[in-house]
């Protein structure tokens, strides 16, 4: 799977933590060592390390995960091809994250930062001790090939970077972005999240025609990161080594992380298969998104004699909107009383008193249990958002509070399937000889699925849309193939998440954009063309203060939810972890994220 830039995704309300925007400079050229949306950052200048992790956790010993599908490329900043899993581990941003505060940025590859009032720009001064695996120097003009090359061959960089106008190597230390607009608040973080590649590795060859990073390849690339790649064998698995040379090991931003001296990614081309050999032992920790197996499968002697954990630490991130997404490109489901009937068809309360064992949720927002999910009718804010945007948005955003169809009992799914086939008829779907039919047009629907466990939560929603006269199918594929179709738009509807975080801006571009719905391999899975949603999402790029922004995104938030692009499934407001008894991690896990596996560590006295 492509990966992207990380944005730490949060879910509290801390407005009690936002001071004024903008942090004070900590040096004296007005230079920082780290970018906060949120006023002055957690961590000051000359911090020792994160309070997370475990400063003197032990280093060595192997962990080993379950990755899906299979994988032929080493490359996973173009569209060809399926990168390998973990290849994250072998670069190095100009920044990196901290996992308990939101929205801030520290030094890693730049070592200060600064941009004007206006964010306008954002200038970085690179680390002079920064090394690339082969001894050669992090230097600007890295960044600045880095990030033309990113933009050039992948739509989602192309998209996530398109307000910087350019990126010049000021001096062989100093690489400054200049903006397009100014005023947007979070693009100096973003840009800071730029996957910096070596430029000598990649170019110095390409004249021999050793190296092209246009195409896939299985050589082991050259990176700055913790890890190297060690052993692979193509779709079997992966395994990185931590490099002990690691320039940024006794960097504040990395003591206490990269415990492991290998990970290893061992490969399923099936989901229970994987389940399986984590209990078996094989594999060393999971993440559990299936209640059915969290209920009952870890009913095995090595949880009741505790040499495997089980545990639910908080889960403080947004919860973003998953859900069956309509592929709006389709002309049967361009009309939003359509997919507003198959929500009403949807019993998502016997779906989790049956199936989930009553674990979850229902999700009622893309920005659920958070200060940005819409409540309500339209705050005076909002409406001076809205109204000039009236004759493009369905009347129900200023009229209606959105609401999921509840089924409490076997009755209440009886009403809402009449509420769903008085809505189909409104859109000009009548059944005839059993088929839900529209100007000669039958109401045909492939689920594509790539878990084969989520055949079992669609079946029974299938049952309720042929009540309706739906001919409905399920196709569950290999994930390469899954991921091919998804990329092509070759779907009907498909399971999806959308990932939010407390502070949303330009990737809400690549989820909702006008612009990225017909682009190959990009985000707008849905293929949203809406004027309003795009003239809304500038509104939160570019939102003055915190404020501004809260309201823009609560805006959008329920013009999303009224144009009814999804069928909202559930979240949980915790993580669900596994792991065996040689595995460790810190007393106090932060609030945002597990971690793993970065701040975990080994205990090699504990055989498996």
């Amino acid at each position: 799977m492509f990966t992207y830039p990380k944005k730490i995704v949060f879910a509290l309300s801390l407005l009690a933590l936002i001071l004024p925007t903008g942090i004070s400079p900590v040096f004296a050229d007005g230079s920082r060592h780290a970018l906060s949306l949120f006023g002055e950052p957690k961590y000051k200048q000359g911090f020792a390390h994160f309070d997370y992790v475990n400063p003197n956790a032990p280093k060595g010993g192997e962990v080993r995960e379950a990755a899906y599908g299979s994988f032929d490329s080493f490359n996973p900043y173009i569209l060809k091809g399926t990168p390998a899993q973990g290849l994250g581990l072998i670069y190095d941003t100009l920044t990196a994250s901290s996992l308990d505060e939101p929205g801030t940025q520290y030094a890693l590859l730049a070592k200060t930062m600064s941009h004007p009032d206006d964010f306008a720009s954002v200038t970085f001064t690179l680390d002079e001790r920064a090394r690339f695996h082969d001894g050669v120097s992090v230097k600007a003009t890295d960044v600045v090939w880095s990030f033309e090359t990113l933009t050039a061959n992948h739509p989602f960089y192309r998209a996530y970077y398109a307000d910087v106008d350019r990126v010049e190597a000021l001096s062989e230390n100093v690489v400054k972005f200049t903006f397009r607009k100014s005023g947007n608040r979070e693009l100096p973080q973003i840009v800071g999240q730029l996957v910096v590649l070596p430029k000598h590795y990649w170019t110095n060859s390409a004249a021999e025609g050793t190296r092209d990073i246009q195409k896939t390849t299985l050589e082991p690339p050259l990176g700055s990161g913790p890890y190297i790649i060690d052993t692979f064998e193509t779709g079997r698995y992966i395994t990185y080594r931590r490099n002990p040379d690691y320039w940024a090991k006794d960097l504040n931003v990395a003591i206490g992380k990269y415990n492991f001296a290998r990970i290893r990614y061992d490969y399923f081309s099936d989901f229970t298969v994987a389940f399986e050999a984590f209990k078996a032992g094989d594999l060393q920790f999971r993440e559990e998104n299936n209640s059915k197996n969290w209920a009952t499968g870890y009913d095995v002697p090595a949880v009741k004699d505790g040499r495997m954990t089980l545990e639910m630490p908080a889960n403080g991130s947004v919860q973003g909107m998953q859900g069956f997404i309509f592929n709006t490109r389709k002309t049967k489901f361009q009309d939003l009383k359509l997919r507003q009937a198959f929500n009403h068809a949807y019993d998502f309360e016997w779906a989790n008193n049956t199936l989930f064992y009553g674990q979850y949720v229902r999700t009622g927002s893309y920005f659920d249990n958070s200060e940005l999910a819409a409540t309500g009718l339209p705050s005076t804010e909002e409406l001076a958002l809205l109204t000039p945007l009236k004759d493009q948005l369905p009347a129900s955003v200023f009229t209606d509070v959105y609401q999921n169809p509840e089924n409490p009992d076997p009755n209440a799914l009886r009403q809402n399937l009449r509420k769903a086939k008085k809505l189909l008829e409104e859109a000009g779907w009548r059944v005839t000889n059993g088929k839900l039919q529209k100007d000669g047009q039958i109401m045909e629907v492939e689920f594509l699925l790539v878990q084969p466990a989520f055949e079992r939560i669609v079946a029974p929603f299938i049952q309720n849309l042929e009540k309706l006269g739906v001919t409905a199918t399920i196709r569950t594929i290999d994930p390469t193939q899954y991921q091919n179709r998804v990329m092509d738009y070759d779907f009907d509807i498909i399971v999806h998440s959308f990932g939010q975080s407390l502070s949303p801006g330009n990737e809400q571009r690549n989820y909702w954009g006008a612009e990225n719905a017909d682009r190959p391999g990009g985000r707008n899975l849905i293929g949203i063309k809406n004027p309003a949603i795009d003239k809304l999402v500038e509104h939160i790029i570019f939102a003055p203060n915190r404020a501004a922004q809260v309201t823009a995104t609560r805006a959008l938030d329920r013009v999303l939810l009224a144009h009814h692009f999804v069928v909202p499934h559930w979240h949980i407001p915790t993580h669900r972890l596994a792991y065996w008894h040689n595995l460790s991690r810190p007393e106090d896990l932060p609030l945002y994220s597990h971690g793993f596996p970065n701040i975990w560590w080994a205990n090699e006295d504990k055989p498996q």
